[in-house]
């Protein structure tokens, strides 16, 4: 084992977080951002397939409270349309000649404490992938050192270093909660 192995451990990391931005991105603050409907998924073409929103539509912000949804194929608008009602996000679409429209109502005190108390599970989900992903890493380099693979040199410094790049990672999912917390709060 040498430091060369430690690239997988960031890569590993990195999509561990690419998870976490993606999973924070999901809630709902008081602006309107594609993030929060792209991912739903929508029975089209008579139930046939089940899609990703952002699989089948254009999806736009308006304005800082509406989101505009204008499907590449508009035989399947209405099926579209179902799908957000049905979403269980509060969403309250409403269909035009060829797009959907989503209006934002503005969010109360206590709907922002309760995505605030989600946003915390999410980061500690993402916090918990990440000491996962070092506990592999620091079982890999014990056994390498039971195998008299590494030196206990070695074995020392790879131990630092995957406690390095960790605590980068874990850094990153705070200052991604930071900022979210903060756009969640403001009015």
């Amino acid at each position: 084992m040498d430091s060369t192995n430690l690239s997988d451990l960031h890569a590993r990391m990195q999509k561990a977080f690419e998870v976490v931005l993606s999973d924070v991105s999901t809630i709902r603050t008081g602006r309107a951002s594609p993030a929060m409907i792209e991912e739903i998924v929508c029975e089209v073409y008579e139930g046939s397939q089940r899609l990703k929103l952002k699989e089948l539509a254009s999806i736009a912000v308006s304005d800082a409270q509406t989101l505009v949804i204008t499907p590449w194929d508009q035989t399947i608008l209405e099926e579209i349309f179902k799908s957000l009602q049905k979403s269980e996000r509060g969403l309250a679409p409403n269909k035009e000649a060829n797009l959907i429209r989503i209006k934002l109502p503005p969010l109360t005190s206590e709907q922002r404490q309760e995505f605030v108390k989600l946003l915390g599970k999410k980061l500690e989900a993402g916090r918990v992938m990440i000491r996962q992903i070092r506990q592999d890493k620091m079982r890999e380099i014990r056994q390498a050192f039971e195998a008299k693979e590494l030196n206990e040199d070695e074995k020392f410094r790879l131990e630092q270093e995957v406690q390095k790049v960790t605590d980068e990672f874990v850094g990153k999912i705070d200052e991604l909660g930071k900022a979210k917390e903060e756009e969640l709060l403001s009015v």
